[in-house]
């Protein structure tokens, strides 16, 4: 994910990875597939992960197709207080998983970890002196990253408070968790660690493709297509929030391309697949990652360490890491928010709150979707409360209604309103130069009164209707073309006539 997004991707300075938000989708296919697998005449093993390599190549080339449908323009469309919102739960979300590094596995009476009943084991909150030299640590690693740039900014903070305190524990012989025993114990496993090998052609994945039911394609096409709107949307969002801490502009539709081409090569090369990762893209970019090789060294620093220096990675202290990620969510957090709160308008404060606990509850595809829906419904009723209808009637006798504001799905029931077809007199003129029929349910509401002025036995007349508004009405029905008066001047311009003492 890191080397093909980072040459190929629209984004300079982005980090992508394998990331949670993917993983929980991941989870209910891996045991499906599995339980599938055992079900079979010929049972497969591992049938899950398959599945997964499968979904993975599916999800990469909806993501190519959205990068040359030019989807990734539509990120413009997201509202800053979903972007406020967004931003504030994701800081609230990285806190929050850093204080579960804080517990360690409770004990019994003699010794024997605690088994609860959904299968885990029990967790607790150390206390005492391991938890005064856990917070030391991170006081102490958060203290370098803040001041250690006051002094230079050319060596990487984060780098130099991890490597201080890993060597303060190293030497000193302190006996504090550590990524190597984070793992194993997450594993279950004393001898499990993080080394691994080079990526193999997924050769198997020829075998697995006769099993492709329909029962299977019922599991693996909808998971594909929720894989791909969840990595699109935290790509996405990452893009534009580096964006404005950059104040650059990146590409979205190349980075939709440069994704998807990155999650088939998971598929292919037994990878678990991936998007863009908001917390490792923001430290690289404040440690002065701008370029395209950030991330290439990033992508290639971490392939070094999983097949050479695993062992020394081992031994970093977990409290290093969580004051780096601390200064993430301080650094991530949007602190302007609860100064703005009471002076914007109460709808976007009420998005703002809404994105922020969504992204805590559930994640941030569902919150950014939710938030958009919510400020489109807003905007939509607002802009339909704005239709007016100025009225008056002219020497002729004819009645004008001056329309004024969009008419619109949400304006037709206002616009229905303004007509009072019983008592206006026999000719009447609509006007629509400060008005604009936008949709379908706006063209049949006014087919809709014209109708009814017609049956009244009424004439009128539709004046100062834009081109397209005309072509879409007459394509709806022809008897517009006898109602619709064009080639009328706009009066709001006035041609200038060329008289002596006009400027030279």
């Amino acid at each position: 994910m890191g080397i093909i997004t980072s040459i190929f991707g629209g984004r300079p300075g982005m980090i992508s990875g394998a990331t949670g938000a993917m993983a929980i989708v991941m989870v209910g296919l891996i045991q499906h597939g599995n339980m599938y697998g055992q079900g079979l005449a010929e049972p497969i093993q591992n049938l899950g992960l398959q599945w997964l390599f499968i979904t993975l190549l599916i999800v990469g080339a909806i993501q190519i197709t959205a990068g040359i449908a030019k989807v990734g323009k539509f990120v413009r469309l997201i509202p800053h207080s979903v972007m406020m919102g967004f931003v504030n739960g994701l800081a609230i979300v990285i806190f929050l998983s850093q204080l579960g590094m804080f517990k360690e596995f409770a004990l019994d009476n003699v010794g024997q970890k605690i088994l609860m009943e959904n299968g885990t084991f029990m967790k607790q909150f150390i206390s005492g002196n391991a938890l005064l030299i856990m917070a030391g640590l991170v006081a102490l690693t958060m203290g370098i990253m803040y001041g250690l740039p006051k002094l230079t900014k050319k060596i990487p903070a984060a780098l130099t408070a991890i490597i201080v305190v890993a060597g303060i524990v190293i030497f000193s012989g302190m006996d504090v968790s550590t990524v190597g025993s984070f793992v194993r114990e997450g594993a279950q496993n004393p001898d499990a660690g993080i080394a691994g090998g080079l990526p193999t052609l997924q050769i198997q994945l020829l075998d697995v493709f006769p099993s492709l039911n329909w029962e299977a394609m019922k599991h693996i096409l909808p998971t594909a297509v929720l894989l791909a709107a969840v990595g699109l949307i935290e790509s996405l969002m990452t893009l534009n929030l580096i964006d404005e801490i950059t104040d650059t502009r990146g590409s979205g539709n190349k980075e939709c391309i440069a994704q998807g081409a990155a999650n088939m090569a998971n598929g292919l090369f037994g990878g678990m697949g991936g998007c863009a990762m908001i917390g490792q893209s923001i430290i690289n970019v404040n440690a002065g990652g701008r370029g395209r090789l950030s991330g290439i060294i990033a992508a290639l620093a971490l392939l070094c360490f999983i097949l050479f220096g695993s062992e020394l990675i081992e031994q970093i202290p977990i409290a290093a890491l969580i004051g780096v990620m601390f200064m993430v969510v301080i650094g991530t957090f949007a602190w302007s928010s609860f100064r703005i709160l009471n002076k914007i308008p109460f709808s976007d404060a009420f998005v703002l709150i809404l994105v922020s606990g969504l992204t805590v509850m559930f994640d941030l595809a569902i919150a950014v979707i939710a938030g958009v829906i919510v400020s489109a419904l807003v905007f939509s009723w607002e802009n339909a409360k704005r239709i007016r209808a100025r009225k008056h009637i002219n020497e002729k006798g004819v009645k004008i209604y001056e329309i004024w504001g969009p008419l619109f799905f949400g304006s037709i029931h206002a616009f229905n309103q303004k007509f009072d077809v019983v008592n206006d007199p026999d000719r009447i003129e609509i006007d629509f130069m400060e008005s604009k029929v936008s949709d379908h349910s706006g063209i049949e509401a006014l087919r809709g009164i014209v109708n009814k002025y017609e049956d009244a036995g009424k004439t009128v007349t539709l004046k100062h209707l834009s081109a397209d508004c005309t072509k879409l009405l007459i394509k709806r029905n022809i008897k517009f073309e006898e109602i619709i008066q064009a080639n009328i001047d706009d009066p709001r311009y006035h041609v200038v006539s060329d008289t002596a003492g006009i400027m030279e």
